[in-house]
């Protein structure tokens, strides 16, 4: 997705902009951590330049150690809980910014899948899905991954 988006909380008092600067390719992630957090069987993710996120609305925090022990401060909408991007401090400047809140949400298509190994059965990946069983443990593998070429 090219160009400035727009997005928001499911209760519609947190809107953000999202400026067209620093954005790799969003990616489909499966690990059982996800699974959780958003109640489904994946989530959606694009990472993005921190500055790069215009918030207009009341958020709140929350943090959480992940597996890897970088610590993830999660932003969301403070009335609905809306999970709208997280930060991990193993990636400085950059957020995970959650697709589904945006608001074209329906034209983003993951250009790669983490954490298949503990994906759902019933989940069919495209035959030339791009996957990972696991993640990118580097920042370098990072941008190899899901930096656009």
């Amino acid at each position: 997705m090219k160009g400035e988006l727009t997005g928001g909380c499911l209760c519609g008092q947190v809107r953000y902009r999202l400026t067209n600067e620093f954005r790799m390719l969003p990616y489909a992630c499966h690990c059982t951590d996800c699974q959780s957090r958003t109640g489904s069987a994946f989530s959606e993710h694009m990472l993005v330049g921190t500055g790069d996120v215009h918030l207009e609305g009341e958020t709140d925090c929350g943090w959480y150690v992940q597996p890897s022990r970088a610590k993830s401060q999660i932003v969301g909408c403070a009335q609905c809980k809306t999970r709208i991007y997280a930060i991990n401090d193993e990636r400085p400047g950059m957020a995970s910014l959650r697709c589904g809140t945006l608001d074209r949400s329906a034209e983003v298509e993951p250009h790669a899948h983490i954490w298949v190994r503990s994906k759902q059965p019933w989940i069919v990946l495209p035959p030339d899905a791009l996957v990972m069983a696991e993640q990118p443990r580097t920042n370098e593998e990072w941008m190899a991954l899901v930096w656009p070429k």
